[in-house]
């Protein structure tokens, strides 16, 4: 999700984490009071500053996750899901969005504009 809508929708954060306690992730980190907050990665020569939403370790192995919510930004949000994309495989590190019931055919459209239609959300 995009910074202007992380104070809507903290519930979903919530769920997101608990979400992966249950799935055995550690070393959780995410933009909510309580967790560390993940590593921001900033664009050189711009303001531009992309932060992933949780960031947790499973079996020695890195994932990036993004929630997946309706934006009005869409183009933000799929430049950041590209970015994260590409900076998971270049570390051999795993990328997965999550998302929630009414949000879901957005976000598998979304996936579809970038040809990531692969990637499997994670509903919550």
């Amino acid at each position: 999700m995009i910074k202007e809508d992380k104070e809507k929708y903290t519930d979903i954060l919530e769920d997101s984490i608990t979400y992966l306690e249950n799935h055995n992730f550690e070393n959780i980190k995410a933009d909510l009071e309580g967790y560390e907050t993940p590593k921001s990665f900033t664009k050189a020569g711009s303001n531009i500053s992309i932060t992933p939403d949780v960031v947790a370790t499973k079996e020695g192995r890195t994932y990036y996750f993004d929630i997946s919510l309706k934006s009005e930004k869409p183009k933000l949000l799929k430049s950041k899901w590209l970015f994260l994309n590409t900076l998971s495989n270049l570390k051999s590190r795993r990328f997965k969005l999550i998302t929630t019931r009414g949000h879901i055919q957005f976000s598998k459209e979304m996936l579809q504009d970038i040809n990531l239609g692969d990637k499997k959300l994670i509903r919550i």
